[in-house]
């Protein structure tokens, strides 16, 4: 894909490291030109392994977030076994997605209006014909699975799970 949106390399990936750390998550670098490890679509697309998120400097911001949200969504005892390929589920995609969004206030240089503009661009599609439409209008099935599972607080601001600190980064 060509279009220009945020990468890792833009963006401190100190804060990165912090917000993946908080869910007990861990990222892992890959040299750029290299092939990213558990990377589902392949180029610079992010990729996922146990507890950790693969990516380049030119992995997008969007795709980085979305990949780690796969495994933040998933119950400890299944995201130990993940390689490449998290899940076939409506729901977690869909949680996945409205936490990505989220998440991306706390990277400085990302917020959320930046990464729903970064979906579009590559190419997400929701029924609405926009991220920020699902998101702002569509999407109350995620926000309520979410807030169930204590990733997100009723009034929707991100909250770790209390045994996040508890799993160990491989």
């Amino acid at each position: 894909m060509s279009s220009p949106v945020l990468r890792l390399a833009d963006i401190d990936t100190g804060t990165v490291e912090s917000l993946l750390a908080r869910y007990g998550l861990a990222l892992r670098r890959v040299d750029d030109g290299a092939p990213i490890p558990g990377s589902y679509w392949g180029d610079e697309e992010a990729g996922i392994i146990g507890h950790s998120v693969y990516a380049r400097g030119d992995t997008p911001v969007h795709s980085l977030l979305h990949e780690a949200c796969h495994l933040i969504v998933l119950p400890p005892e299944r995201r130990a076994a993940v390689h490449t390929d998290a899940t076939d589920s409506i729901e977690e995609e869909d949680a996945t997605c409205y936490l990505q969004i989220v998440l991306a206030d706390a990277l400085p240089g990302a917020g959320r209006a930046r990464l729903m503009a970064d979906m579009d661009a590559w190419g997400y599609s929701f029924r609405l014909g926009s991220t920020r439409a699902w998101f702002e209008q569509d999407a109350e099935n995620a926000r309520r699975w979410l807030v169930e599972r204590g990733l997100l607080t009723p009034e929707g601001r991100p909250s770790a799970p209390a045994d996040a600190t508890m799993r160990a980064a491989d």
